[in-house]
């Protein structure tokens, strides 16, 4: 008799032995997490983001340790989409595990670059639009600010991209929802969110913010609530999946997530305390469908929404 996987589930077309995925941007491309883990364990790879053309990053302090996370100023550092592709999909493609890859861009034209190029590539299984970017041609505003640019850029890469494409969003607005019907209206088969809280942090001796761009990206614990009210919310406002991140640390919080409407979480900040997150997670996830009497973790997707 086959053996039943009660954590298998589906994602715009994906199928994914695991609801567990790596969160773009908290492990590079995966190879450091093989050194500790199978990576099949993950349902899928979501990698670092890619851009165009190579990034060094932002110059200076990039990383803050906080009382309940992390506040990064990475710059988006990155070998470019062509040396992503010759670099680092010959690793991915061994891995049993879809990989997605997180896509970033200044102008609505990179995004459109990126998604063409990637759109062929063997391996790659889907894109993640991260829309949290600066849109240079209208003073630097982030893509997902506004319902009118995110979904313009969503429908863009729909049209270069026959890809499943999940857009992540960016959590500093004022009606993620609206931001969230926006980009399924244009043509979104998923949604991934949060990303990053803005904060940061002053040095008290030389009286200066201690990143050079003054704000940063805050991630882990700290940020939990506000991403599961968040996806809460989103699993309400849209009929497509969403994959649900922020702080997402035991497998209670990962069960928390999926109860709120998640049909896949991200595992990111907490890789990087305890590379054996995602095993942890994984095996308590299990234990957890059990208790509870479901054949699937799927069956538990959205429950706290029931009265």
């Amino acid at each position: 008799m086959e053996k039943i996987n009660p954590l298998a589930t589906s994602l715009a077309g994906l199928s994914l032995s695991s609801p567990l995925v790596t969160a773009s941007g908290t492990c590079g491309y995966a190879r450091e997490l093989s050194e500790f883990f199978d990576l099949g364990m993950l349902g899928a790879i979501v990698v670092k983001g890619i851009t165009l053309a190579p990034r060094t990053g932002n110059p200076g302090t990039r990383l803050i340790e906080t009382p309940a996370g992390l506040i990064n100023s990475i710059g988006l550092e990155n070998p470019g989409v062509e040396k992503f592709i010759s670099g680092e999909m010959p690793f991915l493609r061994q891995q049993h595990a879809p990989v997605i890859v997180n896509i970033s861009g200044n102008t609505e034209e990179e995004y459109a670059a990126l998604a063409t190029r990637l759109d062929k590539v063997v391996g790659v299984s889907a894109l993640e639009v991260n829309i949290s970017c600066p849109n240079v041609k209208t003073g630097g505003m982030a893509f997902g600010a506004s319902t009118i640019a995110a979904a313009r850029v969503t429908t863009l890469v729909r049209q270069h991209s026959q890809l499943p494409l999940i857009v992540k969003l960016s959590p500093n607005v004022t009606d993620i929802a609206a931001i969230a019907r926006a980009v399924e209206e244009a043509g979104a088969d998923a949604i991934s969110l949060i990303n990053t809280l803005l904060g940061m942090a002053i040095d008290i001796e030389t009286r200066r913010p201690i990143l050079r761009g003054t704000f940063g990206g805050l991630s882990g614990p700290a940020i939990k609530p506000v991403a599961l009210r968040m996806v809460y919310q989103v699993f309400r406002a849209v009929k497509i999946p969403v994959i649900g991140m922020g702080g997402i640390s035991t497998w209670q919080d990962a069960a928390e997530f999926i109860l709120a409407g998640a049909t896949a979480v991200g595992i990111g900040t907490a890789s990087m305390v305890n590379p054996l997150a995602v095993p942890t997670i994984h095996q308590g996830l299990q234990a957890y469908a059990t208790r509870q009497g479901v054949r699937n973790i799927a069956e538990l997707r959205g429950m706290a929404h029931q009265q």
